[in-house]
């Protein structure tokens, strides 16, 4: 058997329809320390803040990190000395500025992107997408049939994320803190200002002056983390159900060939140790007491150990890499013009879709 076809039961109808990752996390400090999770703007009833749900029984699910997140940490991977050989090295120049596409938050469909030189070369892709052909876009852009993309403002073509990675955190406490800036000199007293307005600003934290750190501004009740009783835990999906069903057109012999590259690519990205640093105030590890859980899981409901370490999908990766044929990286400039007329069109279409709206 040859070396790209050593993983192709993953490709196979017969084979597992999904591998899970299951990761028992916990903070640096300690399963009871404090973690601290993404906090999200208000908007559509959410008042904003973390992102708690309770339910019925009376316990809570934290979204410490989420699938959206976890990609973007996870893509930058193959920018990395180890892996920049998997995948074409596209960057984006914006005057002094230089943005890898594996930075850029929506892939391929990025505005950055859009408005770049490389817009018809995506566009054609996106429209291969369309009629059943993903391999222009694996040409330019493969982790997009990874980790997913939109191309929401253009063609709406559309592809799945393969891995999906999210940390959750059980019956958590929240939990407030407080602080206070006290300023090193009595501004008013050197008569900056008068004791007036030094009375108006003190506590005011949306005054000028307390803004901009001239007199005393006490902070209360702001966010202080959450302490997990019911544990912290990773669970990632790569999804091979899903893989099957990229195609390159009719030719099955060019479809195998995509499906191996973006196999390799997955399980490199699948296998990869994950970060522990997701922000100030939660850096996780794994809790040794409980064991790591990595399995195939079938369409029967089977689930089977299993063994695919980062060595192997790393060599597995090379191999369909080379039979692929990876293009050289490349350097495109972003067009400001491009980017005015973009906006200009989104205003015009939404211009007119509020006369649309709009009734007798």
């Amino acid at each position: 058997m040859s070396k790209t076809a050593q993983f192709d039961t993953y490709l196979s109808d017969e084979g597992p329809a999904a591998m899970v990752i299951r990761e028992h996390l916990m903070p640096v400090e300690g399963p009871d320390g404090v973690l601290f999770p993404a906090t999200f703007a208000a908007g559509d009833g959410f008042h904003g803040g973390y992102n708690i749900d309770t339910d019925a029984n009376g316990g809570n699910v934290c979204l410490i990190d989420s699938p959206g997140s976890q990609a973007n940490r996870i893509e930058p991977l193959f920018m990395r000395a180890n892996y920049r050989h998997l995948v074409p090295q596209i960057v984006v120049q914006a005057g002094e500025h230089e943005v890898s596409i594996l930075e850029a938050g929506h892939r391929a469909g990025d505005a950055l992107l859009r408005c770049s030189t490389l817009q018809e070369d995506l566009r054609k892709a996106f429209l291969g997408e369309l009629n059943g052909n993903c391999e222009p876009l694996a040409k330019i852009a493969p982790t997009s049939l990874v980790f997913g993309v939109w191309d929401s403002r253009d063609t709406q073509s559309k592809r799945p994320r393969l891995i999906t990675s999210t940390i959750y955190a059980f019956n958590v406490r929240k939990l407030t803190r407080g602080a206070v800036y006290v300023p090193p000199l009595d501004y008013a007293a050197l008569d900056v200002f008068s004791e007036e307005d030094k009375a108006k600003a003190e506590g005011n934290n949306k005054s000028p002056l307390a803004r901009r750190g001239f007199v005393h501004n006490p902070a209360s009740a702001a966010q202080g983390g959450v302490i997990a009783d019911g544990g912290v835990r990773r669970d990632a999906t790569l999804g091979l159900a899903a893989l099957r069903h990229l195609h390159a057109g009719a030719n099955e012999a060019k479809t195998l060939c995509l499906r191996r590259y973006i196999l390799g690519l997955a399980l490199v990205a699948f296998t990869a140790p994950t970060e522990s640093y997701l922000r100030q105030g939660c850096t996780l590890v794994l809790d040794p007491d409980k064991p790591r859980e990595f399995v195939e899981v079938y369409p029967d409901g089977r689930r089977e150990r299993c063994d695919v370490s980062h060595i192997a999908a790393l060599e597995f990766a090379t191999e369909a890499a080379k039979a692929f044929g990876v293009d050289p990286g490349r350097t495109v400039q972003f067009e400001k013009t491009r980017a005015k007329n973009d906006v200009a069109d989104a205003k015009g279409k939404s211009k007119r879709s509020s006369k649309k709206g709009v009734t007798a």
